[in-house]
């Protein structure tokens, strides 16, 4: 792309930026982004990066960072402390549906995913996965497979964004045991696994099932009974928890050895060392708990406000395409592509809508997207593609703000890049 069309769209974006934002959240009102000069509201379209944190977990957290206690002493301090995790451990079991046994709390999905698949993996069996995971499984899988690369089997992507689970019969048609790691939901286009079918294949291979469920738990009802998986990674953040606090759950008598990322004390049944991180830990049970009270209303109205902005988007500007499948997504994910406009200069364009030009784990990276990529989608494509996210505090009013805004800067791209590739 021309590069000083992106330069006038910079140019512009740093003329309209103030110097500060304000960040507020209210029990009352709800979570709000302002622009502190302009007074102009930010629509905040990024929830499968972090959503914001729900005004149940805040309190949680403020209220346990105000009280002392290692949950591993035996004082009373200690006791209160150990108390408030097993409550916050029965708040995602009861999410979850699982024993609160069954939980194993980590730093997040990243840690989860590498603790799961090093202790699934065993050298000379399968590891199976798609190249469109998140990296968390992708390079885990990629690490502990590297001294025998042929035990690492990628399943092909379909350009609806669906992983190919015929071929994964055909994998188990050679190859008995091991583990299969298929995500619940894509980060980047929302689409669905079935996991249960997934299961299905991989019992009648005697293998083991992980799922990275990071972006479906808190957004749609997750059973892991009726799931039949083995492992289950998730992250508080996607969710409405607190940042840098996860869980694993382990199926009860699943045949796992023992090996942890970090050793110690002992702490989590031996599966993690390190103090706990109580406030963190307490703000993912207040999290999971408001999660599940308002699972399926929040899920519809999501859906519905995810609607309204595909089509004030596609009405606006008939290039643009999205991505996935359609039927077979979350609740609030969309994918668009607007040709032969670059994202990031968009995303420039517009600094009132916080949106993603993929995952937000993988920013700064110099190449697309590799879900996109795997999709069919040229290079091109997939640098021209912005995901927007939405949940449980997304309004009428952020969508109506977001769609316009998206329309002017697409517009303004559009126009800077013909002017610079014009006539001299």
């Amino acid at each position: 792309m021309a590069k000083i069309g992106l330069l006038l769209v910079e140019t512009r974006m740093r003329d309209e930026l103030s110097t500060s934002s304000t960040l507020m959240c209210d029990t009352s009102d709800g979570w709000q982004m302002m622009n502190g000069s302009h007074g102009a509201g930010m629509s905040y379209l990024d929830y499968n990066a972090t959503a914001p944190i729900r005004p149940e977990a805040a309190a949680a957290v403020i209220e346990a960072m105000q009280s002392v206690g290692n949950a591993s002493s035996m004082h009373q301090p200690g006791r209160q402390a150990a108390h408030r995790v097993d409550l916050a451990r029965r708040q995602l079991a009861g999410l979850l549906n699982c024993s609160p046994g069954e939980i194993i709390f980590t730093s997040g999905a990243t840690e989860a995913n590498n603790l799961a698949l090093r202790s699934a993996y065993t050298p000379g069996n399968s590891l199976v996965t798609s190249p469109a995971e998140h990296p968390a499984v992708l390079e885990t899988a990629r690490m502990v497979t590297a001294e025998r690369p042929e035990d690492l089997v990628l399943l092909q992507v379909g350009s609806d964004g669906l992983v190919d689970l015929n071929a994964l019969e055909q994998v188990f048609v050679t190859r008995s045991g091991g583990v299969v790691s298929l995500m619940g939901a894509n980060n980047e286009t929302g689409v669905l696994t079935d996991l249960r079918v997934v299961a299905k294949a991989v019992r009648e291979a005697g293998a083991l099932i992980h799922t990275d469920a990071t972006q479906i738990v808190g957004r749609l009802p997750v059973d892991v009974a009726e799931l039949d998986v083995d492992l289950l990674s998730l992250s508080a953040h996607k969710f409405g928890g607190p940042q840098g606090v996860g869980a694993l759950y382990v199926r009860r008598g699943t045949p796992l050895p023992h090996r942890p990322l970090l050793v110690g004390g002992g702490q989590e049944r031996g599966w993690r060392a390190g103090t706990l991180n109580v406030a963190g830990i307490i703000g993912l049970g207040a999290a999971a708990d408001a999660a599940r009270r308002n699972l399926g209303e929040e899920a519809e109205r999501v859906a519905a406000l995810r609607d309204r902005l595909e089509r004030l988007l596609t009405l606006a500007l008939p290039d643009c395409r999205l991505n996935g499948r359609r039927d077979q997504r979350l609740p609030g994910v969309t994918s668009i592509t607007f040709p032969g406009v670059p994202a990031d200069a968009v995303l420039a364009a517009m600094p009132d809508v916080a949106a993603s030009e993929g995952s937000a784990c993988a920013s700064g990276a110099p190449t697309p997207s590799h879900v996109l990529l795997a999709m069919g989608l040229s290079r091109e494509a997939a640098d021209s593609t912005i995901r927007f996210s939405l949940g449980y505090a997304t309004t009428d009013a952020e969508i109506e703000h977001a769609a316009q805004a998206v329309v002017r800067a697409v517009t303004q791209v559009r126009s800077s890049l013909a002017e610079a590739d014009g006539p001299r």
